[in-house]
């Protein structure tokens, strides 16, 4: 691959990994300390770039840095049974699949809000009306499974 190590803006390039994340994953201790030139650059190899693509991989995944710690000290250990990596990628999953449901939740509510506001010359604004309530949205009970978001008065616009 590599005819020699290669500059930090290179391994950017290479990696699609911006210098100023290389710099905070080699701080973070993601990556291993880059090795220096006589005039203080660092130096990167192709062991460097595989593990700067690992760690984009993981965080296109959406990986926390502290996952991702672990999922390198698990790929590095070739004797490690594969379970601890299919429990971080469990755990990942279910972090997600709940992010995506206050996602949802954050859209059915400004969906309701936008319906309710009229959109015209008019100072009355219920989207800025409930952002400006003190404790937030008030949820009232849908189902037994949870809350749900209220729902805004309707407003009849002329």
């Amino acid at each position: 691959m590599s005819a020699g190590p290669i500059t930090i803006g290179e391994a950017a390039r290479r990696t699609g990994v911006s210098a100023k994340m290389i710099r905070w994953y080699e701080a973070t201790g993601l990556l291993p300390p880059a090795t220096r030139s006589k005039a203080g650059y660092r130096h990167y190899d192709d062991a460097d770039l595989h593990t700067l693509r690992f760690v984009r991989r993981a965080r296109d995944l959406g990986f926390s840095v502290e996952a991702i710690a672990d999922l390198l000290a698990l790929w590095r250990d070739r004797a490690r049974p594969s379970a601890g990596v299919k429990a971080i990628a469990e755990e990942q999953i279910a972090d997600l699949r709940r992010r995506i449901g206050e996602l949802e939740g954050m859209a059915r509510t400004l969906e309701r809000l936008a319906e309710s506001c009229c959109g015209d010359a008019r100072p009355d604004c219920p989207i800025l009306d409930d952002l400006a309530t003190e404790d937030g949205p008030r949820l009232t009970r849908t189902s037994s499974r949870g809350l749900g978001q209220r729902r805004p008065v309707r407003r009849v616009c002329e």
